[in-house]
């Protein structure tokens, strides 16, 4: 899955950094071919000439070669390479890369990629528990990088648990699969809400609910890295999707969403509803702003469309139809209602009981209940982790 893959490998100061020596080895053996940058702090630990050595090319460290007089062009780096993978991956880097610090070569490589990006973490025990630590992966993983997990076992300190570096196998085992998966869907259109609407009370005021659109812009984003053709049919929010390769349709309303999804769902082979849609808007919303006044004021609401249920009665037999139930109470009755009562193929439900789960928070915990009411429940883990989760659902029913 490799062969004649451009890979930009970067290493940072970590005592794992011996273990890129073997992993420039596999990716070579692969059939890739490989650019190393490294930090300054990782020539600490190995040299550039061994792995110019194995990897058939210079090394780079700088922006500017004082012996050679050469400009190591960053832009053109990021432009160049199929995938990017930073193993091992510092603290400090995964620091200065969650928060956009970019002085050195291998940050503004970062910054400059339009590939996918993978790293993999390597330090101690309690730098790797730490809570700053965990908040910077979870960044990464926002937007839209791929963690390959540090493993257990003796580290450099002589503790004992997580932070290990992946090993090399392990790394270019995962970076196959992941591949291989990005053929999946290749030609399937499929469309995607998420967010809010946001039902107008005045031209200044509205209804509108706590959805961050989050979930939905990890499931576009994992589609996308799988090869689909992903229309993302969004409401108000700041998320920004990380693949570049997502046709993106910003609505306000449940009415503009509606007629979003009627257009696109007609030529797509599944759409995921992951938006949190108004099930009520103001009958009559005021022309002009409303003046505040004594006494109360009393606004009529009407039921919007339920968009789901309506996709649900075109959909045909070759279309796979998902959607998302966020419930607080009977939590999967409800969710098993809306699977018969609106034709899906799926339903994605999670509870604003469990922690970490529910708007705005970077986790969720999910449980996918399928037609035939098999349920399976996934533990807390990041959105981009249960994007992974559910569009492996989505893809085994499309390829059926």
């Amino acid at each position: 899955m490799l062969e004649g893959k451009k890979i930009v490998l970067g290493i940072s100061g970590s005592i794992a950094a011996y273990k890129s020596a073997t992993l420039v080895r596999l990716l070579i053996k692969a059939g890739a071919e490989v650019q190393v940058i490294m930090t300054d702090s990782a020539r600490d630990f190995i040299t550039p000439l061994t792995l110019s050595t194995l990897s058939k090319n210079p090394v780079l460290t700088k922006y500017f070669e004082q012996e050679s007089g050469e400009w190591n062009n960053h832009v053109k780096l990021g432009l160049w390479a199929d995938l990017m993978i930073i193993a091992p991956i510092s603290a400090n880097t995964l620091a200065k890369l969650a928060n956009g610090i970019c002085d050195n070569l291998l940050a503004a490589t970062y910054l400059s990629a339009r590939c996918p990006v993978y790293f993999a973490p390597a330090m101690d025990l309690d730098m790797w528990k730490h809570a700053v630590t965990q908040s910077n992966v979870a960044k990464l993983l926002q937007y839209g990088n791929k963690l390959i997990a540090p493993e257990r076992g003796e580290l450099a300190s002589g503790l004992h648990g997580d932070g290990r570096m992946a090993e090399p196998e392990h790394i270019v085992d995962i970076l196959c699969s992941t591949l291989k998966k990005g053929n999946q869907l290749t030609n399937q259109t499929i469309v995607v809400t998420a967010g809010p609407t946001y039902e107008a009370i005045d031209p200044v005021r509205f209804i509108g609910n706590h959805s961050s659109g989050k979930m939905g812009f990890a499931i576009a984003d994992e589609l996308a890295n799988r090869g689909a053709d992903v229309v993302l049919i969004t409401g108000p929010t700041s998320e920004a999707t990380a693949n570049r390769n997502i046709l993106r349709i910003d609505v306000t309303s449940a009415d503009d969403m509606l007629k979003a999804c009627q257009k696109h769902f007609e030529t797509a082979k599944a759409c995921v509803m992951s938006a949190a849609v108004a099930d009520y808007t103001p009958a009559q919303p005021a022309k002009q702003k409303i003046k505040k006044q004594t006494g109360d004021l009393n606004i009529e609401l009407k039921k919007t469309v339920d968009i789901l249920k309506v996709l649900g009665e075109v959909k045909r037999k070759d279309q796979v139809l998902a959607g998302f139930a966020l419930e607080t109470e009977n939590e999967e009755q409800n969710a098993i209602a809306k699977i018969q009562k609106k034709n899906l193929d799926f339903i994605v439900l999670n509870s604003l009981n469990d922690a970490g789960a529910g708007f705005k928070t970077d986790t969720n915990k999910i449980t996918i209940i399928d037609r035939d009411l098999k349920k399976t429940s996934f533990n807390l883990k990041s959105k981009t982790e249960v994007a992974n989760d559910i569009c492996d659902k989505l893809t085994k029913l499309i390829l059926q």
